[in-house]
């Protein structure tokens, strides 16, 4: 049987509903990593049914590195405006921003295939299906820019 504290310890920090860390934690046996990849798994699997969807809301992100010497701007798509000022959604955008910045990718492809800044274990497409796995809508990257002195 798994705990309230383990639920609420894995909602915590894979932004899953309460019921799906209940579910993962009881197909793990209680063993929370192996939860956290069952978890991280359902996340590509809904991103790539709802791949298809129409994403006809979004945001603008900025980011200004601390010199003032590399910039980058990017447009991350959602499907509803609900999702667009959703918190989790605006750190996406952000998280994005930082890694335009950073690696300067030339296209969306090269950009969704890089590994993710602050855990290269990921790349940039496996954050975004977990962001679509915890929102529930599709979220595509539109248009970025870096820019840099």
């Amino acid at each position: 049987m798994v705990s309230a504290e383990q639920i609420k310890k894995l909602r915590e920090e894979m932004g899953a509903s309460m019921m799906d860390c209940k579910k993962a934690l009881e197909e793990a046996g209680g063993d929370e990593a192996r939860a956290r990849d069952l978890l991280s798994k359902r996340g590509v699997e809904l991103a790539e049914k709802k791949a298809e969807r129409q994403t006809n809301s979004g945001i603008i992100e900025s980011y200004i590195h601390a010199n003032q010497k590399i910039g980058a701007l990017v447009a991350l798509y959602c499907e509803t405006d609900f999702v667009a000022r959703n918190e989790n959604f605006k750190a996406l955008a952000h998280e994005i921003c930082l890694q335009i910045a950073a690696n300067g990718a030339q296209t969306p492809e090269e950009l969704l295939n890089q590994p993710y800044l602050k855990n290269p274990e990921k790349t940039i497409k496996d954050l975004i299906s977990d962001a679509v796995g915890k929102l529930g809508e599709n979220i595509k990257v539109g248009k970025f820019v870096r820019f840099e002195l």
